[in-house]
């Protein structure tokens, strides 16, 4: 028999432990259902009666239930409540059989903790409805799509980067892309292919993959606790150096902003070698201890190139971003694209075009950064237990630990052992000699989470004592 809305939950949260009271009560809720106290179709209490009944604030409630829906655990009707999921019985009673053909074939099934697939807002697929439906009675214009993008969405990013970023661009000085890597295509296409291009080093491997494949040599640039080393930048000879690429914000993927300083050095650097700065700001919206630094773009908006991105807030497969230049450099790439056919996709354009209307990409992020928020207090607070006086830096969507190399391989043996796949520092490294884990914590529930923490912390104490 379904569990009336009248009775109240069985959930007891602790005031007196660290974890956030919304995630207390989520778990819970997650557990009765998995053990079968909670039934399907079960009708929850009203965010307002559960937080009076728990003497809680209601926004702790609706925390908890928005984490569960974007789970799937429960359901919401408009006007009528919000349900338990009619989920299946093998979800949370998997049998001997089942479980033991998920371990034989777990190697093939890895969970990512990557540092890229975001946080799912529930509320974004209704956005996303709303959006495709206008997309369904939407007529495109005749002929080829403009291979600068939509004039109507260029006009909403350039509106986006001011108000988000400081950025001040017109329409006419950005172009929709198919996201950052894309971006970074289009740039080097334009350039002299004899030239070298500056990457930082560890950094953003497929940056290095596309500068490489397009032809050109790649200086691989040091990163300290500021970001860019400049000064090891300036000390480096050719003269070829025609961008510097860099992820300002969050450094991809020690996670550190790079410093006011180094900023100012960075420009007057690339002004010396008339270079442009190739600014990736993938995940400047997330950034939850402080205000995020302004733009590089916005300090010298003639020698920067902006990079952005809505598949860090939306989801990976959505391949839509942009750039944004000065008019002279926007025409050479709008031209070169025209001429290769290199059109982005009329009704992907539409779609996100709605989403940024109707507010539903500003929402998606304010609800992700305040998940973000409390998952990364989750992860630093765990492995800075058990990994004490060593360095763990947290950036928007993941936690970087440094570490020694047995560690870092035993805490990636751990994940993937628990069914976890999960990211080395010494991936992301091409020249330099580093090592740890990044962990990144957007793609996964927050059970899954604490799944891949007990591993990982269980990996890092193996490898406790061969640290050195």
């Amino acid at each position: 028999m379904p569990r009336s809305s009248a009775e109240p939950l069985p959930v007891e949260l602790r005031r007196d432990v660290a974890e956030p009271l919304g995630v207390q009560l989520a778990r819970q809720v997650r557990q009765l259902a998995a053990n079968g106290v909670l039934a399907a179709h079960t009708r929850l209490p009203s965010s307002r009666a559960l937080a009076a009944e728990l003497s809680v604030s209601r926004s702790v409630v609706e925390q908890a239930y928005d984490q569960l829906q974007a789970e799937g655990w429960l359901t919401s009707v408009r006007g009528a409540g919000t349900y338990l999921a009619d989920l299946p019985s093998s979800t949370s009673r998997p049998s001997a059989t089942a479980h033991r053909r998920s371990e034989g074939s777990r190697s093939h099934r890895l969970l990512s903790l990557d540092t890229g697939t975001p946080w799912q807002d529930h509320r974004v697929s209704l956005g996303w409805r709303r959006a495709w439906r206008e997309v369904s009675v939407a007529r495109p214009a005749q002929g080829y799509p403009d291979p600068a993008g939509m004039a109507e969405l260029r006009e909403e990013v350039s509106a986006y980067l001011a108000r988000r970023r400081g950025v001040r661009r017109t329409p006419d000085e950005v172009v929709i892309t198919s996201g950052t890597t894309h971006a970074w295509a289009l740039l080097l296409d334009v350039l002299d292919r004899r030239g070298s291009v500056a990457i930082e080093d560890p950094g953003y491997r497929a940056a290095v993959a596309v500068a490489a494949d397009a032809g050109f040599g790649v200086v691989d640039v040091p990163v300290d606790v500021f970001g860019l080393d400049v000064a090891a930048l300036a000390a480096v000879g050719r003269d070829d150096v025609q961008a510097i690429y860099v992820t300002p914000a969050h450094q991809h993927p020690l996670g550190v902003s790079l410093s006011a300083s180094r900023r100012v050095a960075l420009l007057e650097e690339a002004g010396r070698r008339s270079a442009y700065v190739v600014e990736d700001d993938y995940d400047s919206e997330f950034r939850y201890d402080v205000a995020p630094l302004p733009a590089l773009a916005s300090l010298d908006p003639r020698q920067v190139v902006h990079l952005g991105t809505v598949s860090k807030v939306l989801h990976p497969a959505v391949r839509l971003g942009w750039l944004a230049a000065d008019r002279a450099l926007v025409r050479r790439l709008v031209e070169r694209r025209a001429a290769r056919h290199d059109h982005p996709s009329w009704p992907l354009q539409q779609a996100v075009l709605t989403m940024m209307r109707e507010g539903h990409l500003d929402r998606a992020v304010r609800s992700a950064r305040r998940i973000y928020a409390e998952r990364s207090a989750v992860v630093t607070r765990r492995l800075a237990a058990v990994l004490a006086g060593q360095s763990v830096g947290s950036a928007g969507m993941y936690v970087t630990a440094e570490l020694s190399a047995s560690m870092a391989s035993d805490a990636v043996a751990a994940a993937g052992a628990a069914g976890f796949l999960l990211p080395s520092l010494a991936d992301y490294c091409r020249t330099c000699d580093r090592h740890g884990i990044v962990l990144g914590f957007g793609g996964v529930s927050d059970t899954e989470l604490r799944r891949a923490l007990d591993a990982v912390e269980s990996g890092l104490r193996r490898g406790g004592g061969r640290r050195g």
